[in-house]
């Protein structure tokens, strides 16, 4: 059976709203983006207290701290990379939590991704021996405009460093707003990786994201192969249906149920 997740800035900023509308559709699980128009790496210790005790109201947990490590340049501060996946752990630790969410750095516009694999690679196998040595899982989101917006990409970045605490948090819409055809392209290369699913799609004819099954991230076959690969892992609504940014997205609550709608469609029709 599967288990559902949610980012909870998609529906509001508002700690309560977030977490009454997840709760109050049968999502007991958070991913931990935002809150209060503030990134999670941006919260104090006691507003992390103050979140941990919403979900204990509510018997909720977070899933995963979804950090924004990764997503800046390549030639940037990676001092200042292993300072914030840092603080992700602490509020990870905090939350009861091994999940940190990560990306592979912005690759310079027209540049070719390849000369830039060796430094992606090297920074990306330090913050895995950093998370790992915290007992931490990260998972890679394959971004618009990073290294790993390709399957190719991703699966070498993952073959590469081939570690238990490095796992692929497939977004077959990330891939289809790529222009790529998500199962076919991507399912066999990363299967062996995928440890989290995050839910969007993209209709690339009207050059926008969509609600689960309504665009071209073929999520009926996404489901199917899932299903019969024995998935048993999360799966997490980032829906992204009002706003689709660099930085992050919003939904908006009204529009969130009805993303809540098309999972679950999915979900049933894929068997389940």
């Amino acid at each position: 059976m599967p288990v559902l997740s949610g980012f909870g800035d998609e529906i509001s900023p508002d700690l309560d709203e977030q977490l009454d509308l997840l709760s109050g559709s049968g999502i007991n699980l958070l991913d931990l983006r935002g809150v209060w128009n503030r990134n999670v790496l941006e919260l104090t210790d006691a507003e992390v207290g103050k979140i941990a005790d919403g979900l204990a109201q509510r018997g909720m947990r977070v899933s995963c701290v979804a950090t924004p490590v990764g997503k800046a340049a390549i030639d940037g501060d990676f001092a200042q990379q292993q300072a914030a996946l840092a603080r992700g752990v602490e509020i990870a630790q905090a939350l009861g939590t091994t999940n940190l969410r990560i990306f592979s750095y912005y690759i310079p516009e027209g540049d070719d991704p390849a000369h830039h694999r060796d430094e992606v690679l090297r920074r990306l196998a330090a913050l895995v021996e950093q998370g790992q040595a915290a007992g931490m899982t990260l998972l890679h989101e394959n971004e618009r405009g990073i290294y790993g917006d390709s399957p190719e990409r991703c699966h070498d970045l993952h073959a590469t460093i081939d570690s238990p605490h490095f796992l692929a948090l497939w977004d077959p819409g990330n891939f289809a707003s790529c222009g790529f055809r998500p199962y076919h392209e991507s399912w066999e290369l990363l299967r062996p990786y995928i440890g989290y699913v995050h839910v969007k799609d993209y209709d690339r004819t009207a050059k926008r994201v969509v609600v689960a099954g309504a665009g071209d991230a073929e999520w009926p076959e996404c489901i199917r192969a899932l299903r019969e690969d024995g998935y048993d892992g999360i799966f997490s609504l980032e829906p992204h249906l009002a706003v689709a940014g660099k930085a992050g997205g919003f939904t908006g609550p009204e529009l969130y149920v009805e993303a809540i709608a098309a999972l679950l469609g999915v979900l049933r029709d894929g068997g389940m």
